[in-house]
């Protein structure tokens, strides 16, 4: 899986067969410590390994340097335009600093950065967007968008090839789903750097999560991917739910809490969607490598639910609650979801959460 080179970010290792990581940005403020360190934590709860923090300035600075002591992940500072801010990001503590191409200026201020990266054992991510290509690749990216992308990637790496430097961690990514595959598909084959897989601007909740869905699916099926990010207007910490779950769906992290819920049509006598939304929420909190199903009648409803570790039915005011396959009581449907995790806790008692 993934890259053949690895990089180590603060202690996470990163491609050359390492597991994909999770990676989230915080959108606070970086002046606002305690808001800041909260997300962090949170993002870190919800399953993320790596997490970005935006440098718009010397306060961003600052913050990466008070953040350090007290962030459970590794910080990455992002930076555009002045690489003196990258390079004062990473003596402040920065695991790994992400420079955009188009933005950072030339080979001196690139070579400014690489000898602070170097001096700290650093990771630099050449994080190349399509919004942001250098000026001389926009006449290709209107009939070749994937292949400017990645030519714009290895004009840089072969830049810190000459600068003796290759803890490179590499991005190329696009608004465009298909884009972004093109693009990551020509990288995989042309350097060996691990590489950061995303759509950027990927969207709202939904249709982003979509979008990412897609693209990220079908490169990790493919072994392209080393580190992931959806990118979603919104909560950061629901980017990385979502990332958790596609990595889980392709086999590609431990399997946790799942709901299987039916559609939902004219037989349908329970009110589900609530129903399903609560087990998800509280299953969830529970953390734990289970399979619940949330069914809506006697049709599919039964065997669905017999095929999952615990379930429930439901029909005509009252549900059936399942366990190991078996029906273990019948209740009324307003006591169905406290029925359901009642079960749960009576066969886990001892597990966290329970």
């Amino acid at each position: 899986m993934g890259s053949r080179l690895q990089v180590t970010v603060g202690g996470v290792p990163v491609g050359g067969g390492a597991p994909v990581v999770v990676q989230s940005m915080t959108n606070t403020r970086p002046e606002d410590l305690a808001a800041t360190l909260a997300q962090i934590r949170a993002l870190a709860t919800a399953g993320a390994g790596l997490v970005r923090v935006a440098v718009p300035d010397e306060t961003g600075v600052e913050a990466v340097r008070r953040l350090k002591a007290e962030s459970p992940l590794p910080l990455i500072a992002d930076v555009h335009f002045d690489h003196r801010l990258a390079v004062a990001a990473l003596r402040a503590g920065a695991a790994g600093v992400r420079i955009n191409p188009g933005n950072i200026g030339g080979r001196k201020a690139v070579a400014a950065v690489v000898e602070a990266a170097r001096e700290r054992g650093a990771v630099i991510r050449i994080g190349v967007n399509s919004g942001s290509l250098e000026r001389d690749l926009r006449k290709r990216e209107d009939h070749d968008p994937a292949g400017a992308l990645v030519e714009s990637v290895v004009r840089y790496c072969a830049l810190l090839e000459e600068l003796d430097f290759r803890e490179i961690k590499v991005s190329a990514k696009s608004s465009s789903p298909m884009v972004t595959v093109a693009a990551n598909r020509l990288l995989a084959a042309r350097i060996p750097y691990p590489l950061h897989v995303g759509v950027t601007e990927a969207g709202t909740r939904w249709a982003g999560s979509i979008r990412s869905a897609v693209a990220l699916g079908i490169l990790l099926e493919e072994g392209i991917g080393d580190t992931i990010r959806v990118s979603l207007t919104g909560d950061p910490v629901e980017e990385v739910r979502v990332a958790r779950e596609i990595l889980r769906t392709l086999g590609l992290a431990p399997r946790g809490p799942r709901v299987i819920s039916c559609p939902t049509c004219g037989r349908t006598e329970i009110d589900l969607e609530p129903l399903a939304l609560e087990v998800e929420r509280r299953l969830e909190d529970l953390g734990l490598d289970l399979e619940v199903a949330v069914m809506g009648c006697a049709v599919n409803g039964p065997g669905e639910a017999r095929k999952a570790d615990f379930g429930i039915a439901g029909g005509g005011r009252e549900g059936v609650v399942f366990a190991d396959g078996k029906p273990v009581r019948k209740v009324a449907e307003r006591d169905l979801v406290d029925a359901l995790f009642a079960e749960i806790a009576s066969r886990h008692q001892g597990t966290p959460g329970c």
